[in-house]
């Protein structure tokens, strides 16, 4: 049986690119401008994080980023040398899960010590179940699905499709838009529903709405949202998937944020950054900000994680951001590179 799932009502339960070197800066990076406000990312080689192995760079935003003060980290992973994983509570119909939350280091210690771990989808807990709330899978087994429908008032219930990062079983990695109605019908679009808080519900997704879809298949995926990039165009289509703008994901305000993408030439990108005054000065981005910089940094299809109190990168087992919540929020789903 399907349970009504609402990432709106429970905001204290919802917790809720990438440089070689100069040489392979593309022209129209702003930070070839000696003028542009922005001064470049700068890649952590002192050691503070352990040693790198080749195919992994760590890089460090400047001071002001995109006329906000900043704390930011960037992680790039040439997918030829390392393997992109991830971890979820297990629950493939959206009934609940007894899996137990866990934070990233718990995912660091369990997983053989991966050089990257982030925090992944939404997720929340209800009645001491938990639950997720977007996409997981690994080595092609469904984990979880994206949540199928949302309401904020329980009168007007919404099918939204919602945000995927898929690693295709070709190698191919793509952004895109899921539905979930059950596990015979699971699809993927290339665009998003126009459904959006206010507006009269959409039919349910189907193989032909809101555009013909692909069946869904995965090696690797993680969902959350909104689609930050898609073909090297911004979306930040948090509207359409039925994500809050000033509450919960709080797409329009300023907080620590998560995001993961891929560039034209397949390097896997992870992106944290702080905020929440954590460090003096630094509020953190907006989704469409960090959209931008994912754009800036070279990705091409990219989408927001969880953030928040759950926003976190490990390298080597050791944070790189303060998270908000003062200590590693315990979640339900992580990505982690071996």
């Amino acid at each position: 049986m399907r349970k009504l799932l609402s990432i709106i009502i429970l905001p204290a339960l919802l917790l809720c690119s990438c440089t070689a070197g100069s040489e392979d800066i593309p022209s129209e990076w702003p930070w070839n401008d000696p003028d542009a406000d922005n001064k470049p990312w700068v890649e952590v080689t002192d050691g503070r994080f352990g040693a790198l192995p080749e195919g992994v760079k760590l890089y460090h935003s400047p001071e002001v980023l995109n006329a906000k003060k900043a704390e930011a980290y960037i992680a790039t992973v040439d997918l030829g040398k390392h393997e992109f994983h991830v971890w979820s509570i297990y629950d493939p119909e959206l009934d609940g899960s007894q899996d137990v939350l866990q934070t990233p280091k718990q995912i660091y210690n369990e997983n053989g010590s991966p050089v990257l771990v982030i925090n992944g989808g939404f997720f929340y807990v209800s009645d001491d179940v938990n639950y997720p709330a977007s996409l997981a899978v690994e080595n092609g087994k469904l984990l979880s699905p994206n949540i199928n429908y949302v309401s904020e008032d329980w009168v007007s219930i919404y099918n939204p499709t919602k945000a995927a990062f898929i690693q295709h079983a070709n190698g191919s990695i793509e952004a895109a838009w899921t539905y979930f109605a059950d596990a015979n019908n699971h699809y993927v679009y290339q665009n998003p529903a126009q459904n959006a808080y206010g507006a009269t519900p959409l039919q349910a997704p189907d193989a032909n709405f809101p555009e013909q879809a692909t069946a869904f298949e995965a090696k690797t995926a993680i969902g959350a949202g909104p689609v930050l990039l898609k073909n090297g165009e911004i979306r930040n289509t948090w509207r359409w998937e039925c994500l809050p703008g000033d509450y919960d994901v709080n797409c329009l305000g300023l907080a620590p944020r998560t995001a993961i993408g891929v560039t034209a030439d397949g390097l896997l990108v992870l992106f944290v950054c702080e905020g929440r005054e954590m460090t003096e000065g630094v509020p953190g981005y907006s989704t469409e900000d960090v959209a931008k910089l994912m754009l800036e940094f070279g990705c091409k299809d990219a989408i927001n994680l969880d953030g928040g109190g759950s926003s976190c990168l490990l390298v080597n087992g050791q944070e790189t951001i303060k998270p908000s919540d003062g200590m590693q929020r315990s979640v339900g789903s992580c990505v982690y590179i071996k």
